[in-house]
């Protein structure tokens, strides 16, 4: 069985330009395959952000972990535990400052877990989520893909490989801030391309 994890990250929450373009491929491709499907957004329900406490309580044996400390591995117990069950991992991404959202930075802090979701070797880290496909919707005001003003796809390229998840697809929808006529015919090309990758 396919199970999907769907990833919001849009201040805007469900009407954010990636969160409707993610939700529109999740729903095509769920209809297509019978998947079953999970919606995660991380505006309307945020990820702490990684303080010391808590990555103190990553680093110290289950056995000398406080009650305060158990809870907060096991909050990111459960988040592994969603990721791992994905098959296919969809991300809603628009461009703030040049960066992710800072609610999926702070998600991805607490996924990314030594000796859980990768582990170190002498010959460098290697991801422990791997037979994953990874579709991410990144939605930007003016145009940036293949620009040094890109710094989103590098990062989550090399994040998903970090733990993993090698298989990404890009879907950009940019230009949406110069004017109704760009606006529409990027979110019309988004749109043709997931009717490209549901079928």
């Amino acid at each position: 069985m396919t199970h999907i994890l769907q990833l919001n990250s849009s201040l805007s929450g469900e009407s954010g330009q990636s969160s409707r373009l993610a939700s529109e491929f999740t729903k095509a491709l769920a209809h297509a395959t019978g998947a079953t499907v999970k919606v995660r957004d991380l505006a309307r329900q945020p990820v702490p952000h990684l303080s010391a406490e808590r990555f103190a309580a990553f680093t110290t044996p289950a056995s000398e972990r406080s009650l305060e400390q158990q809870r907060h591995v096991a909050e990111s117990d459960a988040l592994v535990e969603e990721l791992r069950r994905a098959n296919v991992l969809v991300l809603g991404v628009p461009m703030y400052n040049f960066g992710v959202p800072s609610t999926l930075r702070a998600y991805f802090d607490h996924v990314a877990r030594a000796g859980v979701t990768f582990r170190y070797t002498p010959d460098g880290p290697v991801g422990l989520l791997g037979g994953k496909r990874a579709y991410v919707f990144a939605t930007r005001g003016g145009r940036h893909a293949g620009t040094e003003a890109d710094l989103q796809t590098a990062y989550l390229r090399k994040f998903l490989g970090f733990i993993g998840i090698r298989d990404v697809e890009f879907i950009y929808a940019e230009g949406l801030a110069l004017g109704a006529e760009p606006r529409e015919q990027a979110l019309a090309a988004a749109v043709a391309r997931i009717g490209q990758l549901a079928a």
